[in-house]
């Protein structure tokens, strides 16, 4: 919450402007993007177009630039230099349209909400601001249960549910803001591996109507659903996911492949 010019999608590696995707109706765009939290840079010279209906995987190690890029696509930081543009405006002003699913649930597990309640708090600021929710927020709460196949438990109180269950919430009540462009940050790092596949199954379902971005650091599960994979560590080179070579991980995260582990919870 949040690399040099190359030739995109035509060779496979690039950041995205070039041949294959054009900046010209992208749902986001980093252009010569650098950022510093007053010390050395986290981000240098990012060039980044996510572009309408792709699903990205933003991979890299712990400290490479992950959070802080995403911060600048929700407009929470500005950049030291370049420019991001979210659906052609700057980022406070098109993150309207964005859907944001953090790695932690900002309520407590045993805060006494349902899960039809919790989905509907995505509809605030959605709506209107007092009197309640409307007939067409709860229409819309329905239809993000029902994509996320969480209509059998709307009812239950969310301290209940399971790791995948919870994660499930948090995407639906995303999908409540009805947005163009879905971002989650880490969206399975407590659950385990069978759960994980079903989260990137129904990625990739949401995928087909709308852009799908997933921050992580585990790049080899990732780059099994994604399209496209920006490798970030401090600086950013996009692959597809049939470039993505050991040497480019090993790259990335200045280890051999054997050691970028590949961790789950149970």
């Amino acid at each position: 919450m949040g690399t040099g010019m190359g030739t995109g999608m035509g060779t496979g590696i690039g950041t995205g402007i070039g041949t294959g995707l054009g900046a010209a109706g992208a749902d986001v765009v980093f252009a010569g993007v650098s950022f510093s939290y007053g010390g050395p840079s986290v981000l240098e010279a990012v060039d980044l177009v996510i572009a309408a209906g792709e699903f990205l995987g933003i991979v890299g190690p712990n400290g490479g630039g992950k959070s802080t890029l995403l911060k600048l696509m929700l407009g929470l930081l500005d950049p030291t230099a370049g420019r991001v543009t979210v659906f052609g405006q700057p980022p406070k002003a098109g993150r309207t349209r964005i859907g944001y699913c953090p790695q932690h649930p900002s309520f407590a597990r045993d805060f006494p909400i349902s899960v039809r309640d919790a989905v509907l708090l995505g509809r605030l600021g959605r709506s209107r601001a007092w009197g309640g929710y409307t007939a067409q927020d709860h229409a819309v709460a329905t239809a993000a249960l029902e994509s996320t196949e969480l209509l059998p438990v709307a009812g239950r109180q969310i301290g209940t549910l399971s790791g995948g269950q919870l994660q499930r919430v948090l995407i639906a009540r995303a999908l409540a803001a009805e947005p163009d462009l879905l971002i989650l940050d880490e969206p399975t790092a407590n659950i385990d591996q069978r759960v994980e596949g079903d989260i990137f199954e129904l990625l990739k379902e949401l995928n087909r109507r709308i852009t799908v971005c997933v921050v992580s650091h585990d790049v080899g599960f990732v780059s099994g659903y994604v399209t496209r994979v920006a490798c970030l560590n401090r600086t950013l080179v996009c692959h597809t996911t049939a470039t993505l070579t050991g040497r480019a991980i090993a790259d990335l995260y200045h280890a051999p492949v054997s050691m970028v582990d590949h961790h789950h919870h149970t």
